[in-house]
Parts: structure tokens; C-alpha cells; sequence
């Protein structure tokens, strides 16, 4: 099924029982909303590949974010998780609803591998929130681009389905420690996501990490291995790219010049922000503008 309404989109694919593929393509400057009721035995993953959706529960008493190249697992047996969702504009989302009984015939044999599916756990509700692997979204732009007859586009549509799910749950081998992103206290979830607020609203005089892991209540192992989890990164790491995204928007909006722009994301002086921008994007601020607008 696919509804189009003027530059927003939304496609839905029943891949086969208990498996949907949802496809929200939403290039208007409105916030566009979708609601689905989804029981508590289906597990959600969500992908943002461009913009920012919000997820609102409990009749809007909570909600929280997906961002911009991040992805969502959301499963809880206890309740229904129905999917209340607003996408903001120019933002590009895929959706996953698929049964319990279904990913769990998908991992059967590597099950030990996927926390929430263990004895131990098959009763707590999971969630997790990471950062979009690079082999990910190459999968996911062509799931979005896919240019297939009508008659097979199902059959290559699942194959990729599941060429991702591999990808997004495949544990990397040359890691340190053991492989758990199951963070089985909601309250560390909680706190870590605090963090990374903190950090976020501070970006220009960020706290050192020791006064970060006190200020949410953590001890520093548990900060740096939690937000690693979360994140895909380091906090600083993670700091620093979006930092510099938040200054690349600050130069498309052409208000503020260079050295405005290095002040407001934390370079006290012009070099090291340049020297932090060309490091990140391979060019300066000032030819980065430039070519803005020469493409105007």
C-alpha cells in the first residue's frame, strides 16, 4: 500500500505474516503523523536515514527522539507499543514491525547472540538506540531506490530486509570485552541519555568526564561503556561530529560568519575550528559557504 500526499510519502509492504516493511518519506516543510496500534508481541526498529521523527507513548506523557542517522529497537511483552509517531520535515524513516516468533525463527541458531531473546530476558521489555552502521545504510538506500519489476520487487525487498537485519545485529568480532547492549537497568538508559543531553546543551564548554559520570549518577565505566552501546562512539567522539553538524547548519543559514560560528560550537579561536571543520568535512568553513553558493 502507498499513500502519497504532495512531497510526503508513505509506503507499507507486508513482506509475509507478522512481517511489514514501512517505508515515511516526508520532504514537506509540515510535521507529518501516523499512528498503527502494534500488540506487545511484535518488536520495532525504526531507521532514520535523514531528519528526526518523534515517538510519543502513554497519551504524550512520553516521548523521545530518533535522529538523524540513528535507529530504534523498541519491545516490550508486558504492553502494547502502538506506534504514535510525528516525522518531522525533511526527514526520511524505514520501519520494521515484525513478530517475536518470527525474529526469533531468524536467529534461532545465534539467538545467545541477541540479548532480548535469551530465557533471562524473553520477559523484560528491550530498547535500544545506536547509531546506524555505514554497511546499513548502504542496504537501506537500496531498499528506498530499488527499482524492481513489480512481480519480484517482494521477493528482493525481503532478501535485503534481511541482508540489514544481519548487518544491524552482526557483533563485531574485533571488539574488546564481551558483546552486551543490553543495558538491563531502564535508570542507566536514562542517565546515559541525560548525558549525552548534557553534553549536547553545553557543547560549547562541555564538562570533563569525570563531572559528567557525577552529574547523571553513574561511575565513568559504566558512562563510557553505556554510551559506546548507545551511541556507536565515544562521548567526545560523538561531541565532536555533532558539533561539527551543528555548524555546518549554522553556515548554511548564512547569519553568522566563520568566527561566530567556531564561538558558538566551542573554538575560542578561528584556526582550531577551521582546522576541527576541514578535519571532519574536507574543506574549510569559508569554502564550504562558497560553495553554497555557487550552487544557489
Amino acid at each position: 500500500m502507498s499513500k502519497n500526499n504532495a512531497k510526503s510519502t508513505f509506503e507499507e509492504v507486508d513482506l509475509e505474516n507478522g512481517f511489514q516493511l514501512l517505508h515515511f518519506q516526508n520532504e514537506s516543510e509540515e510535521i507529518q503523523r501516523f499512528e498503527r496500534d502494534i500488540d506487545n508481541t511484535f518488536i520495532q526498529l525504526h531507521f532514520c536515514l535523514k531528519g528526526k521523527s518523534k515517538f510519543i507513548f502513554n497519551n504524550g506523557n512520553y516521548a523521545f527522539d530518533v535522529l538523524d542517522k540513528h535507529s530504534i529497537l523498541l519491545y516490550n511483552p508486558q504492553q502494547k507499543l502502538p506506534i504514535n509517531l510525528e516525522i518531522q520535515p525533511k526527514t526520511t524513516l524505514i520501519s520494521l514491525v515484525v513478530s517475536i516468533k518470527k525474529f526469533h525463527s531468524l536467529f534461532s541458531n545465534e539467538a545467545q547472540y541477541i540479548p532480548f531473546l535469551s530465557d533471562d530476558n524473553k520477559n523484560r521489555k528491550y530498547y535500544d538506540d545506536s547509531v546506524i552502521k555505514p554497511t546499513v545504510q548502504i542496504v537501506l538506500h537500496q531498499i528506498i531506490n530499488a527499482n524492481i519489476n513489480s512481480s519480484i520487487k517482494n521477493l528482493y525487498l525481503k532478501g535485503k530486509i534481511y541482508e540489514l537485519l544481519s548487518l544491524h545485529f552482526q557483533v563485531d568480532e574485533v571488539s574488546d570485552g564481551e558483546y552486551c547492549p543490553f543495558l538491563v537497568d531502564d535508570r542507566e538508559v536514562l542517565k546515559i541519555r541525560k548525558a549525552k543531553d548534557i553534553i549536547i546543551s553545553r557543547m560549547a564548554e562541555p564538562p570533563s568526564l569525570n563531572e559528567l559520570a557525577n552529574e547523571v549518577g553513574l561511575n565513568l565505566k559504566k558512562l563510557k561503556e553505556g554510551f559506546k552501546q548507545i551511541y556507536g562512539d565515544t562521548v567526545y567522539s560523538f561531541l565532536f561530529d555533532y558539533k561539527m553538524e551543528h555548524a555546518r547548519k549554522l553556515l548554511e543559514g548564512q547569519q553568522l560568519n566563520v568566527n561566530e560560528v567556531g564561538i558558538q560550537v566551542g573554538y575560542s579561536t578561528a584556526s582550531h575550528f577551521i582546522s576541527a571543520f576541514k578535519k571532519k568535512f574536507g574543506t574549510t568553513p569559508k569554502q564550504y559557504v562558497l560553495s553554497l553558493n555557487g550552487n544557489s
